[in-house]
């Protein structure tokens, strides 16, 4: 039982992982953790149109893009997930939903990570607008990989 924690504690460890913010329809803490080389899970946590507080995990699927420069990598990722939220704090609305996303990222030579996606979460159950709301936008990633 030991070696099986000590081989999932050093599979995790050597997993790669970036942490940053994302800034567009408001503004988000973001951890992306990679799941192998062609999957990752990525939460986020902010304030969604700078009007509430929500949180979005997505599982994303990771394609390669042939780089151009040959220093950095180009990558493209469709992803599905699920967010919690409250909308409109001096009114609250509350949300629960799903996510989708669809974006591009460059992860240069050095530790560096910007990306560009789309991630709409549809309310499927709330009050008030998320009833049958949408919160998207687009966001621009900045993150520090390790």
């Amino acid at each position: 039982m030991t070696i099986m924690l000590v081989a999932a504690w050093v599979g995790m460890s050597a997993a790669p992982r970036a942490i940053g913010g994302r800034i567009g329809y408001g503004v988000e803490f973001s951890y992306e953790h990679g799941l192998g080389e062609s999957n990752m899970i990525s939460i986020d946590a902010g304030l969604p149109g700078f009007n509430g507080l929500h949180a979005v995990g997505t599982y994303d699927w990771i394609f390669n893009i042939k780089s151009w420069s040959g220093k950095g990598e180009w990558n493209w990722y469709p992803g599905v997930g699920a967010g919690v939220g409250i909308w409109d704090l001096g009114d609250p609305n509350f949300l629960i939903g799903v996510a989708g996303r669809i974006g591009i990222e460059y992860n240069f030579w050095f530790p560096l990570q910007l990306s560009l996606d789309y991630r709409p979460v549809i309310g499927i159950a709330g009050s008030g607008f998320y009833d049958q709301g949408l919160i998207s936008g687009i966001d621009l990633g900045i993150r520090y990989r390790f």
